[in-house]
């Protein structure tokens, strides 16, 4: 067996893996017209490749009417004629084995598109019917049912029901062009195993599970009504599974189907779940009998604090040791701000009130939020388990927070009544030249670009030592060579305790961390990488250093 297959076939590759998510409307377009592309993808693997990541997370490339930026999807097993064909999925696949690269791909059980073959069907339908029963259907509360038949609200702001011409209401957590699946129906449970098998027989590795907590849900005949913001945040859920809509623990049985088909293959297929719920909740959807990994969201959100950064780690290396998976570590992603911009801001800045504000006040720091962004990616990439990193983020890229609110295409916008501007500033195609047409993109960026781009393309930054993209090259490089097992070693000999993290993991790697903003003394040993210059025996604030001992 070559190096090559052996590494495609290790059946625990995704323990420690750095994987890439590209969100294919915004990687790189191929045929010019604006919009990101599979052949652009595939055109870009070779530059992956050499960055160092093991993994590419595909964010949806189904066919959609883009009523949520693809997440409504009307044919799970087909690719969006304007992204590409199901040949150009195979290329890249072909491609990306070639480069030892595994792909993951998005799947979106929640809901589909209204578009979606079966809600047509279930539109056309009487009340009642088969086809209706696939979704959730009910009648209107008052005397005539005009009234939706619940208080529910959407997340996109808005109830969360809409009406049908003969009169009943179907129920869509989201927008209103995404209507619910009912997870009791057999015929939805099989579909979605024949899309796993579908995917998984084109060579895919995984899959990422959108909205995982909230597929099941206990829809008695009288609705419950529930408080306006039952679906906020993650700390709004029960932790005993009683919520109607979220996070039952009838969801589990769902993901132990599924995990019979993940282990159908050789190797078995990975997944990971978005799940929103607090740590206690998320770690079950990471039992080796269900999916495996959830997204630890924790982490994305800590403040510039080593007491917080320390907490978060120490419970969730010790949440997944319980259940034998691995740990995961986002910063960026689609749905959030880059974290240079959210690094730049006061701790207690409004992210919405920031972007909404007229010239986005308070006021950012970028060269704080850059030194802290490089920081925390050198931390979070020494950590055990596996790192998630979103298109652009080895850039340092920010996020475009100025696009004119005439551009805007999610969904929050307007459903809101304009008053969240929503994720498109995270979303702005990739920059990979420092001029021309889109700055290389391909033809003419479906969201616009801002002027500072070309300084931070790929070929601004390609070469340049000190540049974000060299660190990420490096950084990737060396935690390949040192990774070691998954536990990690507190030590408490640099600088103060209250401001410095620093471990060792097997191998004899040691991240530093400071997270103050004066210097502190530097541990010995020998400097592997530094997010800043180093000088004088100094570990500077806002700093990680790598050390060999």
């Amino acid at each position: 067996m070559s190096d090559q297959q052996s590494i495609q076939s290790d059946p625990n590759w995704w323990r420690q893996a750095a994987v890439y998510q590209i969100y294919p409307r915004s990687f790189a377009d191929a045929n010019g017209d604006g919009i990101g592309d599979l052949r652009g993808v595939t055109s870009r693997l070779p530059y992956l490749s050499e960055l160092g990541i093991d993994a590419v997370w595909l964010s949806p490339f189904y066919p959609s009417e883009l009523a949520d930026g693809g997440y409504d999807v009307a044919d799970y097993r087909d690719v969006d004629p304007r992204i590409g064909s199901l040949d150009d999925f195979d290329t890249m696949m072909a491609k990306a084995n070639e480069l030892g690269i595994r792909i993951i791909v998005d799947i979106v059980p929640n809901h589909s598109s209204d578009q979606h073959a079966w809600f047509q069907e279930a539109l056309a339908a009487e009340p009642g019917s088969p086809e209706r029963d696939r979704y959730i259907f009910r009648d209107g509360k008052g005397p005539d049912g005009a009234e939706p038949p619940s208080n529910w609200v959407s997340h996109f702001g808005g109830s969360a029901w809409t009406r049908v011409p003969d009169g009943q209401w179907y129920l869509h957590l989201f927008a209103r062009e995404q209507p619910d699946f009912n997870w009791t129906n057999t015929q939805v449970r099989e579909d979605f195993k024949k899309t796993l098998r579908f995917w998984s027989d084109r060579g895919v590795a995984g899959f990422r599970i959108d909205v995982a907590h909230a597929l099941a849900k206990d829809l008695p005949a009288e609705l419950p009504d529930l408080p306006p913001t039952h679906n906020d945040t993650m700390t709004d859920f029960p932790t005993d599974g009683s919520h109607p809509l979220y996070d039952r623990h009838e969801v589990h049985e769902i993901y132990r189907e599924w995990r019979e088909v993940f282990d159908e293959y050789d190797p078995p297929r990975t997944a990971v779940a978005e799940a929103w719920v607090a740590n206690e909740r998320r770690v079950i959807y990471a039992q080796q009998d269900l999916l495996g990994q959830a997204f630890n969201f924790e982490f994305l959100e800590a403040d510039w604090d080593a007491a917080v950064f320390r907490a978060i780690i120490d419970s969730s290396l010790a949440s997944a040791a319980e259940v034998q998976a691995s740990a995961t570590w986002v910063l960026s992603n689609h749905d959030v701000v880059r974290h240079p911009s959210r690094y730049a801001l006061p701790a207690d800045a409004n992210l919405n009130e920031w972007l909404l504000s007229e010239g986005h006040t308070p006021e950012p720091n970028p060269e704080q939020g850059l030194r802290r962004a490089r920081a925390a990616t050198m931390l979070m990439l020494a950590l055990p388990g596996s790192s998630y990193l979103y298109q652009g983020e080895e850039l340092g890229l920010f996020e475009v927070a100025d696009l004119p609110t005439g551009s805007l295409q999610d969904p929050q916008w307007e459903r809101t009544g304009m008053t969240s501007k929503g994720r498109d500033g995270c979303r702005v195609p990739l920059p990979w030249n420092r001029g021309g047409p889109s700055f290389g993109f391909g033809g003419d960026a479906w969201l616009p670009q801002p002027d500072w781009y070309g300084e931070s393309s790929v070929e601004a930054e390609d070469g340049v030592p000190d540049s974000m993209l060299s660190l990420y090259r490096e950084a990737l490089r060396l935690r390949r060579d040192f990774q070691g097992d998954e536990n990690l070693t507190w030590s408490g000999d640099a600088g103060s305790a209250q401001s410095v993290l620093h471990f060792r993991r097997s191998t004899g790697w040691e991240s530093v961390t400071n997270f103050s903003s004066g210097p502190v003394p530097l541990p010995e040993g020998k400097v592997l990488l530094s997010s800043q210059p180093l000088s004088d025996g100094q570990l500077p604030g806002e700093t990680t250093v790598w050390l060999e001992r």
